[in-house]
């Protein structure tokens, strides 16, 4: 696939709704400025600024990764963070679907080395579609391993925390890639495909050092292929998705969850999974590039609403699925993470396994815990402070916002396991004022 670089010397938000926009003359070019909402950037002289429309997301961190891409490569200019005047230039990968967004009025961001969509209309609305009706987000950022041969089971067996054993072919479950450390290096979904061929469906920060640690560790009778310069993902979620993928496909019926359907589409392999990042029912549709505007054309065609990464976010929040570089991250395990599900310490040895086991003997220390806010008022944001009743310093938050559903703050932070329980009252401090909220079960959101 040809890859072009496209230098931009204007906002790609191009004036959004609600979005304030002025001209500054800079070094012989314009500066686009902005007063943007939750997402704390600088891309193409965009200066970030303050809250705009609903205040919902966590705070994404956006990682760049390879320059190896999908689709378009855009050369974005941006303003160096210790320099009014100086641009610094970087790649951003444009999704196969970049057009389709940019023609519904998408408010496009940088996420993970991407230029992606974080809303079109309402994150509100979006949000609602998906928990009444059916909505799809594009996550054709996110990587395809295929992993092969004699070996690869054993192998994998070997690197992951489910039983590889468990999974018969069709099936597909979530899991963790560690380090040494039992650390989470990626959240991912594996695929079973045939006996000997697997699909690792992994974040897209997390490819390039995914493939890296895989090839580190690879072993006779294994054959890794990294595909995701080829495929485009679409995540159709909402209680409707059922009879809209019978509609899409001429009949077909989903398969059952986490199963797959593996067709074929005018020649071209399509891959689908019952499987989803919102607590609702739905379907991750994978499909070569080339094909993404098609089955996005046909989605809409029966309805299902566009959603952007702000409705992914606050609806996986709700049900307290973690977030990759935020909940999760290299220095926490699955255990403190609270995702113990997941991990098969009964298996035999893998990686990082030994201390998974002695946290699991002798205890953690810190777990990740649900906090829902008491008070109304701005909504809580990664980074901010959680104290105790006497106003010490307990954590601070990975993840947090306001839930549509609910019209609530929640969030997300590894708290003691000494000092917090279920019910514990705490208090969140939000621009030097303390707010009181209280340790719940998860998750936020129950039907």
């Amino acid at each position: 696939m040809k890859i072009h670089a496209i230098r931009r010397q204007y906002s790609p938000l191009a004036n959004p709704s609600g979005v304030t926009m002025k001209n500054e003359a800079v070094s012989g070019f314009i500066r686009m400025s902005a007063k943007t909402t939750h997402w704390s950037m600088t891309i193409a002289r965009m200066r970030p600024g303050k809250a705009s429309d609903e205040n919902l997301c966590s705070k994404f961190e956006f990682n760049p990764m390879s320059r190896d891409s999908k689709g378009w490569d855009r050369q974005i200019d941006k303003l160096h963070p210790r320099s009014h005047s100086s641009p610094v230039s970087e790649i951003f990968k444009l999704s196969p679907l970049d057009q389709e967004h940019r023609d519904l009025g998408g408010r496009l961001v940088p996420f993970a080395g991407w230029e992606m969509p974080v809303m079109y209309d309402s994150i509100i609305h979006e949000h609602k579609a998906v928990r009444e009706s059916a909505g799809v987000f594009d996550i054709s950022h996110m990587g395809q391993l295929f992993v092969s041969g004699a070996n690869a089971a054993n192998w994998l067996e070997k690197l992951l925390t489910n039983e590889v054993a468990t999974l018969t072919p069709g099936n597909a479950h979530y899991t963790f890639l560690l380090n040494e450390a039992g650390g989470v290096i990626d959240d991912l979904i594996l695929y079973r495909l045939k006996e000997d061929r697997f699909l690792l469906v992994v974040n897209a920060s997390c490819i390039d050092h995914d493939v890296e640690w895989l090839q580190q560790h690879l072993e006779k009778g294994v054959t890794l292929e990294n595909e995701s310069s080829e495929w485009a993902g679409l995540a159709v979620q909402g209680p409707k998705t059922p009879e809209i993928y019978t509609a899409i496909t001429e009949g077909r019926t989903l398969p059952s969850r986490n199963g797959i359907d593996d067709l074929k589409h005018e020649g071209e392999r399509l891959l689908i999974c019952r499987t989803g990042y919102t607590g609702e029912d739905g379907f991750e549709l994978f499909c070569p590039a080339k094909q993404a505007s098609h089955w996005w054309k046909a989605l809409l065609g029966e309805g299902v609403k566009p959603c952007g990464l702000g409705a992914r976010d606050s609806l996986r929040l709700e049900m307290c699925y973690p977030l990759n570089g935020a909940d999760l991250s290299p220095a926490r395990t699955p255990l403190e993470a609270g995702l113990g599900f997941f991990v098969a310490l009964e298996k035999g040895d893998f990686m990082g396994s030994t201390i998974l086991k002695k946290q699991k003997e002798e205890g953690i220390s810190e777990r990740l815990m649900a906090i829902k806010i008491d008070e109304r008022g701005a909504p809580p944001r990664p980074g901010y402070p959680v104290l105790d009743q006497e106003g010490t310093a307990l954590s601070v938050l990975t993840s947090g916002g306001l839930s549509p559903s609910l019209g609530e703050g929640i969030a997300l932070a590894y708290l003691p396991v000494e000092k917090v329980k279920m019910g514990t009252p705490v208090f969140i401090e939000v621009r030097g004022r303390k707010i009181s909220a209280k340790v719940v079960k998860k998750p936020f959101y129950r039907k």
